[in-house]
């Protein structure tokens, strides 16, 4: 899926050479010209990152960071600075900015910087497991198929966010049973099979598709 990149910079030919290299590199690139719109666009559209440039017309690079975090806003936001002293970079994070690249950069930089805070935006989001339209998430424990909320006991959790974690590969019983159950299990041979009779229960109460499937002589899978 292709990551959506707004860009902030007032500097024309600057901002003309930002884009033609991200969109070079496969990106949806939108390009802001001051601080007003560069606030309204990064609210609207969504974006998955911002390249934020520090000194902008009507409202600075800091100000916006600090307005979008105010509202809960969690996107990537790289400054874009002449400013080297420690102080200002300081004053950049504590704003809420994720990175910064001191100008001059090289574009290799750049697009690394890119890279890295796109990657750690990404690892951050695997609290939210989805498959087809089943979703679980690991900070609420809520489960969802489609808009219906799904009640399931601890160890029904355990099991569906391992099958989750794993999708379309089949892990045989051995692994569930110590994933799930932990290495020192001593009980019911069987409780696999009894877990996953009771997920599969609540998960196709209203005769949804099936989602876990029985690898017969191995174990189970998790695919449609």
């Amino acid at each position: 899926m292709t990551s959506h990149i707004l860009v902030v910079e007032d500097e024309a030919k600057l901002a003309q050479f930002i884009k033609m290299e991200l969109e070079f590199e496969k990106y949806q690139v939108t390009h802001a010209v001051d601080g007003f719109s560069g606030l309204s666009s990064a609210r609207e559209m969504k974006p998955d990152l911002i390249l934020l440039d520090w000194m902008l017309p009507g409202i600075s690079g800091p100000e916006i960071c600090r307005r979008l975090r105010e509202t809960g806003d969690k996107v990537p936001i790289i400054l874009l600075t002449a400013k080297d002293e420690v102080s200002d970079r300081v004053a950049g994070l504590d704003a809420g900015a994720d990175d910064y690249v001191i100008k001059p950069f090289s574009i290799e930089e750049l697009l690394a910087r890119v890279r890295a805070n796109l990657r750690r935006d990404t690892e951050e989001e695997v609290d939210l497991l989805q498959f087809g339209d089943l979703t679980l998430n690991r900070s609420t424990r809520e489960i969802f198929r489609g808009q219906r909320l799904i009640e399931l006991t601890a160890k029904e959790f355990d099991l569906l966010e391992y099958l989750l974690s794993h999708p379309r590969q089949v892990l045989t019983r051995e692994q569930i049973l110590e994933r799930v159950w932990g290495y020192d299990f001593m009980g019911d041979s069987n409780i696999i099979e009894v877990y996953v009779r009771y997920l599969r229960l609540k998960l196709e109460q209203q005769q949804e598709i099936r989602l876990i499937q029985t690898v017969r002589g191995v174990g189970y899978v998790l695919r449609e």
